[in-house]
């Protein structure tokens, strides 16, 4: 049985925004193919997620290489969306990615607008994420990186942030995917740097001379 039968949320219909929200609020989740998008996005949304979950068959045998997530039966093919209400105000919709090779044409359009970004990363697979690190530094959208929990070795964030190169300024959590809460505490480390960017931005910026 279908696990959205369980799910208590109201869906978006069901649930539409007051008047007062004004500000909409835009937030990408990308990284690689199997590395808890949609999980992440199911755990946090405030209203049954709207996903394009897929049963994985034999056609995509030869496209999608699913060698790297034993035991992962569904696929993304469009977008997964969510939602989280932050006060009367502002509302935040969350935007998961596809992560399969095919899909990555869509990434660029999906950028646009976006207030910052997630890079969710399998610690097993990292070389998975570099494409999503390169687009948006391509774009020049803020973006954080979370290592989900997948068990077994541990891996050391200096390790991982290594192996990515990543900026000094850019935040690596640890996450599970699975947890509403660990899955927002990523969220506000987002919103933490994307204030730092913006405080560091207006530093740098010259005042303009009335």
């Amino acid at each position: 049985m279908d696990s959205a039968n369980f799910d208590t949320r109201p869906t978006r219909a069901d649930a539409p925004l007051p008047a007062s929200a004004s500000q909409g609020l835009k937030i990408v989740i990308v990284g690689g193919f199997g590395v808890g998008k949609t999980t992440l996005v199911r755990s946090v949304s405030e209203i049954r997620p709207l996903d394009t979950e897929a049963t994985m068959t034999d056609m995509g045998v030869g496209i999608d290489d699913p060698r790297a997530v034993p035991g992962k039966s569904t696929t993304t093919v469009a977008f997964d969306f969510g939602r989280i209400s932050i006060d009367a105000e502002h509302v935040l919709y969350l935007f998961g990615a596809p992560g399969q090779e095919r899909f990555w044409f869509l990434w660029d359009r999906l950028f646009t607008g976006a207030l910052g970004a997630i890079v969710l990363v399998d610690p097993r697979r990292i070389e998975d994420c570099w494409y999503a690190i390169d687009r948006l530094e391509h774009q020049g959208t803020p973006f954080v990186v979370a290592c989900n929990d997948f068990g077994g070795h541990p891996y050391m964030p200096g390790d991982v942030r290594d192996a990515l190169d990543l900026d000094a300024a850019v935040p690596l959590v640890n996450c599970d995917a699975r947890s509403r809460e660990s899955s927002k505490r990523v969220l506000i480390a987002l919103v933490e740097h994307l204030y730092a960017e913006a405080a560091r931005h207006s530093e740098l910026t010259p005042e303009t001379a009335s």
